[in-house]
């Protein structure tokens, strides 16, 4: 795989002043952290990655200090990280890693837990914990937030209702709070070819495409993976009768209001779809938004809003965690380790976070999403919907095996989706195949009656 952006490419230590005021950031006090060493972060090509990389500009305009970005494709950005973290000199002191691919790090002990680079960091109250996916307990192998702080949130990646709102007005529709509204609305404004009431990512993707725009509509049916993943007991139940309601639900909607080619659908060609005005909703990560607006990519610039994922008649609101953790590996010196927390402290404050915002980026502040001065800017649209998701996002899974599973769910879900396998049928596979998986990892295991 090509190496992208190296390091040299986007070292950001020149930035002029000129060019941060042409982002008309507010004037701010100049920040007292001490002269540190430079430091590397690999991180992935993303959407979200040009406003961080503003952030990362900003820190070097104020405190002096020098950050290279190593920058790459999603799976040569992992990649990469795997064999920094392996080897006996670390090449990366700061790892942007995925919701889904982070625990490898944290079981394979790669990572320093940041109190121990730092005794006095503390994690701000007001940074959202994201399923407290940034604590680890070596001992219970959970997410326990008496544990160990192994990394801080810098992206809040998680789906939103993205909706044509000036369709709304003009059939004077009422935002969705469950499934059976969303469908009910996409079915009225479902007219094909010219929109489609709704589309859905249901192809097999890599990493994840047709289970992570599933698993909002798997939880909020009370559906899950694990028995009770939280307390080690890793029985699979993803083909219960309350998942195979989630399921049957999701190729209903894809039925009578989405797209014919649902099967072939990634995240790509959702985003094309809604730029382009062809489809009504959608679900959506919110890395997703800034090209909404963008009036050299999108034909519905101020037309699309957000709202939070809908939820089953008897269900919560469950948004799927696809967010991104920075941690700190072991193989690196604790110079570059301290520059790393010097740079994590200073970027989990409210005025970075604002700066984060100002660039474009879905920040990981609570106070800052709940401001609601800040929503009465039209360009912030999408904040009220990002605050009121952030108390129930969950994580689709916490251990390494996931991404294995992952490639099981893509297989037997598209399948289910292009009509190749009942929904019964592709639940009861992605059982087996876990079940096979959780058994050779050594986890406390087992499987419940399939369905008929």
């Amino acid at each position: 795989m090509g190496q992208g952006i190296t390091r040299r490419d986007l070292s950001l230590g020149a930035v002029s002043a000129g060019a941060l005021g042409a982002m008309a950031w507010s004037p701010a006090a100049w920040a007292q952290t001490a002269k540190q060493t430079a430091f590397t972060i690999v991180i992935n090509n993303s959407p979200w990655f040009d406003g961080f990389r503003k952030v990362v500009e900003a820190y070097e305009a104020e405190t002096g200090n020098k950050v290279n970005l190593d920058v790459n494709p999603f799976a040569g950005s992992l990649e990469k990280q795997r064999a920094s973290a392996r080897a006996k000199d670390g090449q990366f002191d700061l790892l942007i890693m995925n919701g889904l691919y982070y625990q490898e790090f944290y079981y394979g002990g790669f990572l320093t837990p940041i109190h121990e680079i730092d005794p006095t960091f503390k994690l701000d109250p007001q940074m959202i914990r994201y399923d407290n996916t940034v604590y680890w307990n070596e001992a219970t192998k959970s997410h326990d937030p008496a544990g160990k702080l192994m990394s801080v949130p810098v992206n809040g990646n998680i789906p939103l209702l993205l909706y044509r709102a000036d369709l709304y007005e003009e059939h004077k529709l009422k935002v969705p709070d469950t499934w059976d509204e969303l469908l009910a609305n996409a079915k009225k404004l479902h007219n094909p070819p010219k929109i489609y009431g709704i589309v859905q990512r249901g192809a097999r993707g890599a990493p994840n495409d047709v289970s992570y725009d599933w698993w909002p509509y798997l939880y909020s049916f009370n559906g899950s993976l694990f028995r009770d993943e939280a307390k080690g007991d890793f029985t699979i139940t993803i083909n219960s009768p309350e998942s195979k309601a989630a399921l049957d639900f999701y190729l209903r909607m894809a039925k009578e209001a989405g797209h014919p080619q649902t099967g072939g659908l990634a995240q790509a060609q959702i985003i094309q779809n809604l730029v382009t005005g062809k489809a009504a909703h959608a679900m959506l990560v919110i890395a997703a938004w800034s090209q909404m607006d963008d009036p050299a990519k999108s034909a519905v610039v101020g037309k699309i809003n957000a709202a939070k994922a809908p939820r089953s008649a008897n269900g919560k609101s469950s948004p799927v965690l696809g967010h991104w953790l920075a941690g700190i590996p072991k193989n690196v010196p604790k110079a570059r380790q301290t520059a790393a927390v010097a740079f994590l402290s200073w970027f989990q404050t409210r005025g970075a976070q604002m700066k984060y915002l100002q660039a474009g980026a879905p920040l990981v502040r609570q106070d800052v999403l709940s401001d609601q001065a800040l929503w009465r800017d039209p360009k912030n649209r999408w904040m009220q919907a990002m605050a009121e998701s952030s108390p129930f996002v969950k994580l689709m899974w916490s251990m390494p095996e996931g991404s294995q599973i992952g490639d099981v769910l893509e297989l037997r879900l598209n399948q289910a989706v292009i009509g190749e396998l009942s929904t019964a049928r592709a639940l009861n596979m992605i059982a087996d195949e876990s079940h096979a998986i959780m058994v050779r990892g050594g986890y406390k295991t087992g499987k419940i009656q399939p369905l008929a």
